[in-house]
């Protein structure tokens, strides 16, 4: 049996590797939410609407408190999981000294990808002028899953999936797994424990 990805690898026009439709989780980190069990998550409902949107699937949505440890433990979980092809995070990226989602994401990357912060912080100047500079969004390749972390509101979600990480993310998942390409799932469990 192959890797669940495989069945929905191709390439595109210009014979760049997809996986699509995607299959994502999501991670909201919000300690007020998660101590009074509110069911509002405009920046988790944001990103699943804008992945929704354009037929990918989202698999597992996840609530923890601002914690360095529950946000790793949280996406950690996520990027092991075989039926999970991009994470993303949403809160906890700003300046306050619970803001820990980059430092908690980031501990986890084998490769950085710095144009997503960069591209996003340009787009946010078109909304929020100076106050761009306070986001630390950032994304990186973990355990070959794209790892994507939002600030947490609802436009910001928006502006980064609409117009970054929706169109890319199929491009950047298949890149990320193309050298597993038919590998099994017992390969790939083993390689995912290492």
């Amino acid at each position: 049996m192959t890797a669940d990805h495989d069945d929905r690898r191709s390439t595109d026009d210009h014979g760049h590797d997809l996986i699509d439709p995607l299959h994502v989780g999501i991670v909201t980190v919000s300690s007020s939410r998660a101590r009074e069990d509110d069911p509002d998550d405009p920046g988790g409902d944001t990103i699943r609407d804008c992945f929704e949107g354009d037929g990918h699937e989202v698999r597992a949505r996840l609530l923890v408190r601002d914690d360095y440890s529950a946000i790793r433990t949280a996406v950690r979980r996520l990027v092991a999981r075989q039926d999970i092809d991009v994470v993303c995070t949403t809160g906890g990226t700003g300046v306050t000294v619970d803001d820990v989602s980059p430092e908690a994401t980031s501990s986890l990357f084998e490769r950085d990808l710095p144009g997503f912060g960069e591209l996003f912080r340009s787009l946010s100047w078109d909304e929020v002028g100076t106050r761009a500079m306070a986001s630390r969004a950032t994304a990186g390749i973990a355990v070959d899953t794209p790892v994507f972390c939002l600030p947490g509101s609802k436009s910001a979600c928006e502006t980064a999936c609409e117009e970054l990480i929706v169109p890319e993310a199929p491009h950047l998942a298949g890149l990320a797994t193309r050298h597993r390409t038919g590998t099994t799932d017992q390969t790939l469990a083993e390689y995912r424990d290492e």
